[in-house]
């Protein structure tokens, strides 16, 4: 690793390491006074044309073609910590911030590639009763998924729970409404909880399907656990650890098949992240589900810790996979967009 790369590593593994230590979130709001409307926010992108900065000419990354990213930032306070993020269609977009936030915006593109981001706008997600999450004391809000009637599955992590939101009828106004889940989820270590939820449309094996994967729940094998809930055939399943990798998020491509989006993190080396496709015909109740990586990075390439993975095809049909990254609300970090086209789909 180059001297440039070697300590931008290490900065990013020093301010990882300090928001682990002060991952707690702020103190939970009181009184009933309803959440305030959503604010539209200004945010300033910089452009990121070349992901490996030691081959800027080079756009191909394992099984897909770097599209181009946005270096994002804002003065709203609530901006960053994004740690998941959907795709409406090929502009429109939601995310949410592990402070219990949503993020609604439209990425702008010039030449097919994100050059801003437009329309943005930012929100307290709320609790069943109309507070903020937040005051409920359910935080750390970290994984995303519609269902086929555009409602809104979010887990979080902490208190192990999986709630529901209206977003078809109420937008990011909708109140969270509790699901029930399986026992062993809320088992699950601390912080280590639901990362990943993906929910499997009409027309496929597992329709209704909601899949809930930990970020290190770990079975008896050592190896990650993960549920599906409703659909067909409930159960549990494992997702082969590979190479100290977790989980940090997951989505649905059109075929079926479901890409796990992992991170690595190391004191000397900083982050990496990897692309891992894992065949729809592998996930049932009981099965250990492995699959090819479709690309790995390290902190010499455009990379942050990265979140959250949005997929949708762009106007020609192409397959696009949309990471953001989480900062922590660290200065030593960034909020990143990373576009990336998969090749031959």
């Amino acid at each position: 690793m180059r001297p440039a790369n070697r300590r931008r590593a290490r900065r990013l593994a020093l301010a990882f390491a300090l928001a682990l230590v002060a991952s707690a979130p702020a103190s939970p709001q009181t009184g009933s006074r309803p959440a305030a409307a959503p604010v539209r926010i200004d945010v300033k992108a910089v452009a990121i044309d070349a992901f490996d900065a030691r081959a800027p000419e080079r756009h191909r990354v394992g099984a897909l073609d770097f599209v181009g990213g946005l270096d994002l930032t804002s003065r709203f306070r609530e901006f960053g910590g994004f740690s998941a993020l959907r795709m409406l269609d090929a502009e429109r977009f939601i995310a949410l911030s592990d402070r219990g936030y949503w993020l609604t915006g439209r990425i702008v593109y010039a030449r097919g590639r994100p050059s801003a981001i437009a329309d943005a706008e930012m929100a307290p997600m709320l609790g069943p009763d109309g507070r903020t999450l937040r005051a409920t004391g359910w935080y750390d809000t970290e994984s995303l998924a519609f269902d086929d009637t555009n409602r809104l599955y979010v887990g979080i992590e902490r208190v192990h729970r999986i709630v529901r939101f209206d977003f078809a009828t109420s937008g990011v106004l909708a109140r969270a409404e509790p699901i029930a889940t399986p026992p062993d989820l809320s088992r699950l270590p601390s912080n280590k909880g639901i990362e990943a939820l993906a929910y499997v449309p009409a027309g496929q094996a597992l329709a209704g399907t909601l899949i809930a994967i930990s970020e290190r729940g770990l079975d008896r094998a050592r190896n990650i656990k993960a549920f599906l809930i409703g659909g067909p055939a409930p159960g549990e399943f494992s997702v082969r650890r590979r190479d100290d990798f977790d989980v940090s998020d997951c989505a649905l491509l059109p075929s079926g098949d479901l890409v796990l989006l992992e991170r690595r993190f190391s004191w000397m080396s900083g982050m990496a992240l990897r692309l891992r496709r894992i065949a729809a015909a592998a996930i049932r109740d009981g099965a250990t589900v492995d699959g090819p990586i479709l690309m790995a990075a390290d902190m010499g390439s455009q990379i942050d810790n990265m979140e959250g993975l949005g997929i949708h095809r762009d106007a020609t049909g192409a397959t696009v996979l949309t990471l953001i990254s989480d900062d922590n609300f660290s200065f030593l970090q960034r909020t990143l967009l990373l576009q990336f086209r998969l090749v031959g789909e």
